[in-house]
């Protein structure tokens, strides 16, 4: 058994336990929230947020103390929208809520390995790889898919003859933030692939 000796006091028993139980509050949550998503984006009418050219808040351009001020973005509610734009709009909300809940598995799993002073099981790399290769997929992808909606909504405003020309006609705004926590897991999963052999090795020599 990969356990080495000695048990965990009291007060970091307590804070695994706590790290594991907020990794499962965490994942729960966002599973209701990919799925409170899902239900608006195929319900009726659906709140699309369309990112927009810079349009001037002319309520503060007289304002003291504000040099300028622009809308970024609009939400503009349909009711009507044809299900690809729809079933894009859904795999952006719902792929960073699978990584978040991947991640947090993964979480629950090292900190209830910690507790039982089983580290360097088998399973820990590939669960941590898992977890660090959907944070690094889903990262880039899931704001393309919305960039594609969204995309797909202003050429459906195009084609009923409203003024677009305010509306960004493709955004893609990457936030690598996800990306490198990915490839940091990924090292960390490295670390322990490295930990386990040395611990196999050390036994073997025992």
């Amino acid at each position: 058994m990969n356990k080495r000796n000695g048990r965990p006091s009291l007060s970091e028993a307590v804070a695994l336990g706590l790290v594991a139980t907020g990794a499962v509050s965490i994942g729960i949550a966002s599973i209701v929230g990919a799925v409170g998503a899902g239900i608006e984006i195929f319900g009726s009418p659906v709140p699309v947020s369309l990112p927009v050219e810079g349009a001037q808040m002319t309520s503060l351009a007289d304002a003291e103390g504000v040099a300028a001020a622009e809308y970024t973005q609009s939400v503009v509610s349909f009711e009507t929208l044809d299900a690809g734009t729809r079933w894009l709009l859904l795999a952006e909300a719902v792929l960073p809520a699978l990584a978040t809940v991947i991640v947090c598995a993964a979480l629950w799993w090292l900190g209830l390995s910690l507790i039982r002073q089983q580290v360097f099981r088998r399973s820990m790399v590939p669960v941590l790889a898992t977890a660090a290769f959907a944070l690094v997929i889903a990262g880039p992808v899931a704001p393309f898919f919305g960039a594609i909606a969204r995309a797909q909504v202003v050429e459906q405003l195009t084609a009923s003859g409203v003024d677009t020309s305010g509306f960004w006609m493709l955004l893609y705004q990457l936030d690598p933030a996800p990306i490198g926590w990915g490839i940091a897991l990924a090292l960390v999963a490295t670390a322990f692939e490295v930990g386990r052999r040395l611990h196999r090795e050390t036994e073997g020599l025992v």
